[in-house]
């Protein structure tokens, strides 16, 4: 049909028929409420190769790269690069990632997160209570292009390169933005208001893009054919390297060409413990994935299978044993060749079950657990025919991160180095050449030795919290991986505060705040509580689970 001017209006819709191209029609449709007011029920996908995370776009993206031969890893990694363009209010090119992997018949654990720059020392905070998230202050080397490399070479069926394609198909040719993405890239474009660079990159017209908008990114698209092309060799030692040097040079930074080339991402092995049969494993520290083991350690002495879900008895010992977790963790995580105490000694049973007698099932309490932060992450989970399950995730830390763009290229720095503290003395402490405290934190559940689940909670501090109410609604009140993603959640904030989503009985609300928790009820249930991705093994097929609270999907073939 030959292409012709059109006029029409759509009344059901509101949206205005633009004009006509060959083959399709350009509509805009800017007047729809993309609010979504009513609550929904997802329902899981039953496959024996699935791809769950938070955009649709990217999971496909994973899928394709399972249906041409490859297997859950490199559907991983595919879909880890592809999200970095779709969704880069949450994570990018210059963002950190963990992953947690079952394959050859045992778990494996990397940790690709950066170190700090040299230049730094605990001097240069001396009068600073804490690291802003935004400027050059917080970022640290980016360690996720090292993790996808790293990913490929050890475990990957197809070429590098072809794990590329669909994030460079829509950085090029662009993508339409999905609602939730678009509010966030929306709040980035004002919080960076004042940086060119970033300003250039990611809001082009003088603001984000809105829902239902195409976005391309020509500059993203250069920078992932050369670290397709190179393996990563250009982003830590070559072109890609020697611009984000100069930048740092150019505009107050820190990073200097020895901090790049000197990356390494760890393997390293995970810790765990067992909750009624199932075991949770974690990256160790630097990664926060030790809180929800300390939780966990803490529930094992509660005896919270005999309080019914839901109810205020279940959800009070679980946010104490919580409180009590985060006490710990604010204390003791951080660079693993800094802690001053052992992991083994923090998950010793008797520790936590003293631990756990100073719950009082009656009464609130303030344990002094500090003050979690807000964070921005990307979770994504992969599981194939022959058994490899990996959970993955990929974080620029707040938002878009640091908010320092390297110009022409499309990557955004991450601000891990706001989770350093400046307490003199601290295992945490500020200092060069460094890892600190990481929010980030996939999850895998073994059951007897053997896989049973790969799934984690992205969200800065909401993590620890949505692994432990994730698991205790599986295990102890026998819901389904979808049921206990939907399931509404808690989050303990500073002192006696908790935040809480709109679902629980309205008498539970009232009989917590009885309990003394200073409770606030949220009014959108997606905007602090993370999105969680889950995909649990079954007799010959995957239960692939999506949170309700993002925009995207678990698929399956």
């Amino acid at each position: 049909m030959k292409a012709r001017a059109l006029g029409l209006f759509c009344v059901s819709c509101r949206a205005v028929f633009i004009h006509a191209l060959p083959g399709r029609y350009t509509i805009e449709m800017a007047e729809f409420d993309w609010s979504f007011p009513y609550s929904s029920q997802r329902m899981p996908v039953f496959a024996p190769n699935v791809v769950a995370t938070s955009q649709p776009l990217a999971a496909q993206a994973g899928l394709l790269m399972l249906r041409t031969g490859g297997n859950a890893i490199d559907a991983a990694v595919a879909t880890a690069i592809t999200l970095t363009v779709i969704e880069p209010t949450s994570n990018g090119i210059g963002a950190d990632a963990f992953a947690l992997i079952w394959a050859g018949g045992g778990m494996h654990g990397l940790n690709a997160s950066g170190r700090s720059p040299k230049k730094l020392s605990p001097s240069m905070f001396a009068d600073q209570e804490s690291i802003s998230p935004q400027g050059w202050q917080s970022v640290t080397v980016p360690g996720a292009v090292s993790g996808w490399v790293a990913l490929s070479e050890q475990f990957g069926a197809l070429p590098f390169e072809k794990l590329f394609e669909p994030a460079i198909h829509y950085a090029r040719n662009g993508f339409g933005v999905a609602p939730q993405t678009a509010y966030y890239w929306d709040r980035g474009c004002r919080a960076y208001k004042d940086l060119d660079s970033f300003q250039q990159t990611f809001c082009p017209n003088g603001r984000g893009p809105r829902t239902g908008e195409v976005f391309t990114s020509e500059a993203h698209a250069r920078t992932l054919e050369l670290i397709a092309a190179t393996k990563g060799t250009a982003f830590y030692e070559g072109e890609l390297a020697r611009k984000i040097v100069a930048h740092s040079d150019n505009t107050g930074g820190y990073l200097t060409e020895d901090d790049l080339a000197a990356h390494r991402p760890a393997w390293v092995r995970p810790i765990e413990t067992t909750y009624n049969g199932a075991t949770l494993h974690e990256i160790p520290p630097n990664g926060q994935g030790l809180t929800a083991l300390i939780a966990l350690g803490i529930a094992r002495h509660l005896d919270i299978a005999s309080r019914p879900a839901d109810s205020a008895a279940s959800l009070h010992l679980q946010i104490e044993a919580m409180k009590l977790a985060f006490r710990d963790a604010d204390r003791y995580i951080a660079d693993p060749m800094h802690m001053d105490l052992r992991v083994q000694d923090l998950l010793d049973d008797a520790y936590l079950k003293d631990r756990a007698a100073l719950i009082d099932p009656a009464r609130a309490q303030d344990f002094k657990h500090g003050a979690p932060k807000p964070g921005g992450t990307v979770l994504l989970c992969a599981a194939d025919a022959a058994g490899n399950m990996i959970s993955m995730i990929q974080s620029n830390y707040t938002g878009f991160g640091s908010g320092i763009v390297v110009p022409d290229t499309g990557i955004a720095l991450q601000s891990r180095g706001a989770c350093f503290v400046t307490e003199d003395g601290h295992p945490n402490q500020v200092d060069g050449g460094k890892l600190p405290y990481h929010t980030i934190i996939p999850g895998m559940v073994t059951h007897d030795g053997e896989p049973q689940m790969a799934f984690g909670v992205m969200g800065g501090y909401m993590q620890p919290q949505g692994h432990t109410q994730v698991i205790i609604r599986m295990t102890d009140y026998n819901q389904n991986p979808q049921a206990a993603l939907d399931a509404p959640r808690w989050q303990v904030f500073k002192g006696m505060n908790v935040g809480i989503e709109p679902g629980f009985k309205s008498e539970v609300y009232d009989e917590l705040r009885g309990l003394g928790h200073d409770l606030h009820v949220e009014d959108k249930q997606w905007v602090k509580y993370g999105g969680a991705q889950a995909i649990y093994k079954m007799n010959g097929t995957y239960c692939g689970a999506s949170d309700l609270r993002r925009d995207g999907q678990a698929v399956g073939f």
